[in-house]
């Protein structure tokens, strides 16, 4: 199992400012991959300060500028709220000039307040993303594509520049059905549990595993990524901290996810949850190293390729840099076959 930095661009306070804020989680990508983790991973959303980030193309060029071996992964470009003309040229450009490291994650979109705003509700979201999904695919494998569908409709075209090579595509999906009919498509997946149980996480593992089984040897090399906010703590009492500032986090994010979507000059409300604490604590990777050894080792048995560590909840960025180093110094030897890395030192880039 390997490991993948999310950069969780949560803003709770506007204040603190855009530059420091990308600033920041530039610095954190810089740091994955000194620590030796395989990708960090760039959400995509918009008009809301939670996972900010209106162009993670954008972020991918200007990480692979600073990095050399580190993937960058989208997770997830929204194609319901792309023209894939335009789209698929600008992937093609964006691979270009991240040197052949970008894998491009993709979805329908998530949040029904981001998406009526943008001219693209959620209730028909599934249908735009699946020939979404198609006409992007044609687009870049193919020239001189023409397509009559119910979004799309042009006359044959070339989409330029023309992709280097084949990239790497994966597919957000959140039911096992989804990915199970994903994976047999052909597409790595990239899912998460959320907040829900560690047996709700095993039923999403489970329909990809009978996917790549079902498939024989076309399967062999697809790849499950399992995204789980992951912090390791200092010690038991920073980790009751962090727990607490995930549950504050996870009031914002139901608002926007399955609740009303209350949302005041950027910054989403905070709700009540009914989910209580204890029971997040349960389902979430917030703990010391030495505990998240032996939590972690149900996620590898299942068959999960890559997780990626959602960590940002608000805390400094001084503490989310020592939460990654004593992940990467205690916890990933133990399941990744790579060097472990040595302690650097932490400071602002630049």
């Amino acid at each position: 199992m390997e490991f993948n930095q999310f950069l969780t661009s949560y803003l709770p306070d506007p204040g603190y400012g855009g530059k420091r804020h990308f600033d920041d989680l530039v610095e954190q990508a810089l740091l994955a991959e000194q620590l030796g983790f395989r990708a960090v991973s760039l959400p995509e959303h918009h008009l809301i300060n939670l996972l900010l980030m209106p162009s993670p193309l954008q972020m991918a060029v200007k990480i692979a500028a600073l990095t050399r071996h580190v993937e960058l992964v989208t997770a997830v470009a929204v194609l319901p709220l792309r023209d894939m003309r335009v789209f698929a040229g600008e992937v093609a450009q964006a691979d270009i000039l991240c040197d052949g490291r970008l894998v491009l994650g993709v979805g329908r979109g998530a949040f029904a307040y981001e998406m009526a705003r943008l001219g693209a509700p959620i209730e028909t979201s599934r249908e735009r993303f699946d020939e979404s999904l198609d006409v992007l695919k044609a687009l870049l494998e193919h020239e001189e594509v023409s397509w009559s569908g119910e979004y799309y409709n042009f006359e044959p075209l070339t989409i330029m520049p023309r992709p280097m090579r084949p990239i790497p595509m994966m597919i957000a999906a959140m039911k096992p059905e989804s990915i199970y009919h994903s994976a047999k498509r052909g597409f790595h997946i990239q899912t998460t549990a959320l907040q829900s149980t560690l047996e709700s996480m095993l039923t999403l593992t489970d329909a990809f595993r009978a996917a790549k089984q079902d498939m024989g040897d076309a399967g062999r090399h697809l790849r499950l990524a399992m995204q789980r906010v992951t912090y390791a703590a200092r010690d038991e009492a920073d980790a009751k901290a962090k727990l607490q500032s995930a549950y504050e986090y996870y009031k914002r994010f139901d608002n926007v996810f399955t609740g009303p979507g209350e949302v005041s000059h950027g910054c989403i409300a905070p709700l009540p949850r009914k989910q209580s604490m204890e029971e997040l604590g349960r389902n979430l990777l917030i703990c010391p190293a030495s505990e998240m050894v032996d939590r972690l080792g149900v996620y590898q048995d299942a068959g999960i390729d890559e997780l990626i560590l959602s960590s940002g909840m608000g805390q400094s960025q001084q503490e989310s840099l020592e939460a990654m180093e004593r992940f990467a110094t205690e916890v990933l030897p133990h399941f990744c076959t790579r060097t472990a890395p040595q302690p650097i030192a932490l400071g602002r880039v630049g």
